[in-house]
């Protein structure tokens, strides 16, 4: 895969859960780094918190990132460890974000499942300020890298290109 510097990046995004309760904006900084804020992880909690093989992520400052909704009522937070908090909606159970409780870190780690369609693959873009492909490869690339590689599962996890090619590889939290 080529570097994510050769793709579309694109000025903000929006997204929320499937419910349509919950809603949010990113308004990229002119320096956001696309490929250092792309990772993956494969930690049994967001296996179990995901239902899927592994958690995709963009990386952003917390303040970028904002509410739209009218209201954060539905808003449900989870902490598997003390140190970290899982945002997620109460009425459809979409996973929304990650991100460390220590208010010394100011990042939110973004499901890149909760991003609007149009903003992650093209769907109804315009071609002009949404390439017709979306913005899906600045968003996910993988360059920054995938956490808990030791818990690959073998035959499955241990050979997808995406989290060989590009990036750091773990065995378990970056940090």
């Amino acid at each position: 895969m080529a570097s994510s510097a050769e793709y579309p990046k694109p000025k903000y995004i929006t997204g929320g859960c499937l419910c349509g309760s919950l809603r949010y904006r990113i308004d990229f900084p002119e320096d956001h780094d696309f490929e250092v804020s792309s990772g993956s992880c494969q930690c049994t909690q967001d296996r179990k918190n995901t239902g899927s093989f592994f958690f995709t992520w963009q990386r952003v400052a917390l303040s970028a990132f904002r509410w739209t909704s009218p209201d954060t009522d539905t808003l449900g937070r989870f902490n598997a460890t003390p140190a970290a908090e899982r945002g997620f909606c109460s009425r459809c159970g979409s996973f929304l974000y990650w991100r460390r409780v220590n208010p010394d870190v100011g990042a939110i780690s973004v499901t890149i499942g909760s991003v609007d369609p149009l903003f992650l693959f093209g769907e109804g873009a315009d071609g002009v300020e949404v390439p017709k492909g979306g913005f899906g490869v600045a968003l996910a690339n993988g360059a920054g890298g995938h956490e808990w590689c030791g818990n690959e599962i073998p035959g499955i996890t241990d050979n997808m290109g995406y989290l060989y090619e590009r990036g750091k590889r773990w065995p378990g939290d970056a940090v």
